[in-house]
């Protein structure tokens, strides 16, 4: 199977264009392409079209997911498919690789399959799911978590950013169409992303099959002090909140180093941070803290969280503030499915590419997608880890290598 770095390559520049925000050379250029906007309604028109000049068949759900099957000739057309690809909305500002080369990369793993007559038994189908990003209506994973049933239609619909809904949105650039995407009807799902890190860069390798995606914790903190003058109150009479929140920052940071000792992949972040009332001749009187934990191991998010919660006792204590702790949002470490993994270590060795296995730090679709059917994941190189920024680069010779990775994966599930 021959894929075509030229034609993978013009469909990445292309859709890149879609809300591009000027960059000079080398940066290229950044793009912005939230869920509803014009910039989304291009890039899903330029998709659909490409879908269509490959002889797929189109249909878009009602909360704007897309998918075009490829039947093969010889295939049975009622056999449950295999499908792969991503999304195509982006952060403000993002790179043009996170999201749409697992899009195009499906679409031209299909087109090379056709090229090379591939007999298989299962229709393939190429997937560009609604909002994976967030921002705008969800938190992110929003067409996913529909498509896995883990999030009801009219729920997603109802969705608003403060001034329309998502099914306003969506009907606005025609892209609100009709039932549900189901994952739970596919045989399998691969997805191929930009690796957003830089241990393939440092080992010097094209691809990367996934074992985990991490799991993720929120966690919201209020920290109450008194605010007082900044001038009059004797420093032993304060209760200065922001001083108590900075050694609970401190705290968060040393239970995720601690804990990397038996799990690399444990990470411990206070991400946001909110004073009141924030004035410089003021001593601070409350705080909140948005923390977010991640690891591969439920075990370690609920250490680090239990490390959080102690902190809190003992700044209760010893400093007098009050606190509240809420845990509101938590997603399970996701394992990749063996049956996936498998083939895509086979599509690695039929593309003569050498693959390494790891772990992914970020959420990505495939999380909701495992929960209904077996899943996969593989990354490709990302220059100097950089992503959500203009600066996000993958070469297309590694682009190239990865889709042909893909492809061999797909034919191997689509029963070759």
């Amino acid at each position: 199977m021959n894929v075509d770095i030229d034609r993978l390559w013009s469909d990445l520049e292309t859709n890149g264009g879609f809300g591009a925000t000027v960059r000079d050379p080398p940066d290229r250029w950044g793009r912005t392409v939230r869920c509803g906007s014009e910039a989304n309604r291009r890039a899903r028109e330029y998709l659909v079209e490409r879908l269509e000049d490959a002889d797929l068949e189109v249909r878009v759900d009602a909360v704007g997911n897309v998918a075009g099957r490829w039947t093969p000739p010889g295939a049975d057309p009622d056999a449950d498919p295999v499908a792969a690809g991503s999304h195509l909305d982006s952060v403000p500002d993002g790179g043009i690789f996170d999201g749409p080369l697992g899009v195009y990369a499906a679409l031209e793993a299909v087109r090379a399959m056709q090229e090379a007559g591939v007999e298989l038994q299962r229709p393939i189908e190429v997937v560009s799911f609604t909002e994976e990003e967030g921002g705008r209506f969800a938190d992110g994973l929003l067409g996913s978590s529909v498509a896995a049933g883990e999030r009801s239609l009219d729920q997603a619909l109802a969705l608003s950013d403060g001034e329309t809904t998502l099914e306003e949105a969506l009907d606005v650039i025609g892209f609100r169409g009709e039932g549900r995407l189901d994952a739970a009807a596919w045989d399998a799902w691969l997805e191929l992303h930009v690796e957003q890190h830089t241990e393939l860069e440092r080992v010097g390798l094209q691809a990367g099959i996934v074992t985990d995606i991490t799991g993720i914790t929120h966690c919201t903190v209020t920290i109450t002090g008194e605010a007082n003058h900044a001038g009059t109150t004797p420093m032993a009479e304060r209760t200065d909140a922001l001083a108590a929140a900075s050694e609970l920052v401190l705290a968060v940071e040393a239970a995720a180093t601690e804990r990397t000792e038996v799990d690399e992949a444990a990470v411990g972040t206070v991400g946001s941070v909110r004073v009141e009332p924030n004035a410089t001749n003021v001593v601070p009187g409350v705080v909140e803290l948005g923390i977010d934990v991640r690891s591969v191991e439920t075990d370690s998010m609920d250490q680090v969280v239990a490390a959080c919660r102690g902190e809190l006792s003992r700044l209760e204590a010893e400093r007098g503030v009050e606190t509240t702790f809420e845990r509101p949002f938590h997603l399970e470490p996701t394992p990749m499915a063996d049956r996936c993994r498998a083939a895509l270590e086979a599509g690695a060795a039929g593309a003569g590419v050498v693959a390494t296995s790891l772990h992914s730090g970020a959420a990505h679709d495939s999380m909701h997608v495992a929960r209904v059917t077996d899943a996969g994941m593989l990354f490709a190189p990302s220059r100097d880890g950089v992503s959500h920024n203009p600066r996000e680069w993958t070469d297309p010779g590694d682009c190239a290598a990865a889709t042909r990775v893909l492809s061999g994966a797909l034919a191997k599930l689509a029963g070759v």
